[in-house]
């Protein structure tokens, strides 16, 4: 079994930052791909960013590209989010999850992930 426990959310103007924290724990925490998805108010969720489990693969949503940077520390088991020019419609819950394959590769759809967290909330004002 595998546990996310997200930090970082909060309230943030428009053009500010954020760095989302995703500890993992679970003897296989450090194997496995993680990604974050968000749920905006009323809307489905959505992916953002994912990393393969060494950290040298990583997929972002185009709304992320340029933007948000995801990046992991295999020795502390946890995968951080950095949102940079932050916008109110980045205004969302914001989920880790980890993948069900041991060393396998990012992913950008929901199906391939098998352990999410609670989430954390992101609010950037206008």
């Amino acid at each position: 079994q595998v546990q996310l426990v997200e930090s970082g959310g909060g309230l943030v103007q428009a053009g500010g930052s954020l760095r989302l924290s995703c500890a993992a724990s679970g003897r296989t925490a450090s194997s496995l791909p993680i990604g974050w998805f968000r749920q905006p108010p009323g809307k489905e969720r959505e992916f953002v960013a994912a990393i393969s489990w060494s950290g040298d693969s990583t997929d972002y949503a185009d709304s992320a590209k340029a933007r948000f940077t995801i990046s992991r520390d295999n020795a502390k088991n946890t995968v951080y989010l950095q949102m940079n020019s932050l916008k109110p419609e980045d205004t969302a819950v914001y989920y880790c999850a980890a993948g069900r394959r041991l060393w396998g590769a990012s992913s950008t759809t929901e199906t391939a992930y098998a352990y999410w967290g609670q989430g954390t909330q992101v609010t950037v004002s206008s």
